[in-house]
């Protein structure tokens, strides 16, 4: 599956990455799980005051901590959050909007 991922940081500042991946198997669950570990790896902090983090919020914190200067110069890790992010959403068109909170598919 080819998947176009989408990162908005600011209004002059967006990421456009496409990579194609096969989401059978266990591939889905792997890249939930890069999701928990690269969350806690980074130190990112629940967006909600309950607390309660989900997958949603997992991929807009590491988005945010990696950062649009990481990510627009760091090719192979674009890539991989781009791969994770397609794994685990299984959508061919994924919007991730920082300054709005929103991840879209």
């Amino acid at each position: 599956m080819r998947s176009v991922v989408t990162i908005i940081f600011n209004n002059r500042q967006s990421l456009e990455l496409t990579t194609d991946v096969d989401p059978a198997g266990q591939a889905p669950v792997a890249a939930r799980d890069w999701f928990d570990a690269t969350w806690t790896r980074l130190g990112c902090e629940p967006l909600r005051p309950s607390g309660k983090v989900l997958l949603l919020d997992k991929i807009l914190g590491v988005a945010d901590a990696l950062g649009y200067a990481k990510l627009s110069q760091d090719e192979q890790q674009a890539h991989e959050y781009a791969r994770q992010a397609a794994l685990a959403l299984e959508k061919p068109r994924i919007t991730v909007d920082l300054p709005g909170l929103v991840v879209g598919f």
